[in-house]
């Protein structure tokens, strides 16, 4: 699945103000259940953090890649988000985080769920599409770094 399959740029948020990881993940889902009425917000964040329970999805480098799935969810669906200032996310590595790829699936959609997050976790393996991320000053130009660093990938 492509970055541009699942991300928009209503759901690319740049410069969040971070203040801990459960309330960035209800922030999050308030805005998908924004973006997609049937889904509720309630059952997005308590997936996301039934998920987090399991093991942190810090993967290094100030990078999570929360991800779950849901009950109801029709299509694959991304958020992408800078956080300012980082985060703690009991990270592999111990670093706060100040960029994240929330990614929700539907729940009978395993195959995808796993290839997918392949795909994101790759993306964000490279230190110079992290940068780009990084650098954004609008949503719509995270947005757009976004889908041309994983078009250039």
């Amino acid at each position: 699945m492509t970055l541009e399959a699942l991300l928009s740029p209503r759901l690319s948020l740049c410069r969040v103000a971070g203040s801990s990881k459960k309330k960035l993940l209800l922030n999050i889902a308030q805005a998908i259940a924004e973006q997609y009425p049937h889904l509720d917000a309630d059952t997005i964040f308590n997936q996301l953090i039934a998920r987090e329970r399991l093991g942190s999805t810090g993967i290094g480098e100030g990078v999570a890649i929360p991800h779950c799935r849901l009950p109801g969810c029709r299509q694959a669906i991304g958020v992408l988000c800078t956080m300012e200032p980082a985060i703690d996310f009991d990270a592999v590595d111990r670093q706060p985080v100040d960029l994240l790829f929330a990614l929700l699936v539907p729940e009978d959609s395993e195959q995808e769920h796993l290839d997918t997050l392949a795909e994101i976790a790759a993306l964000f393996n490279d230190s110079r599409v992290r940068e780009k991320l990084r650098q954004a000053d609008t949503s719509d130009e995270l947005y757009a770094r976004a889908i041309n660093s994983a078009a250039a990938a």
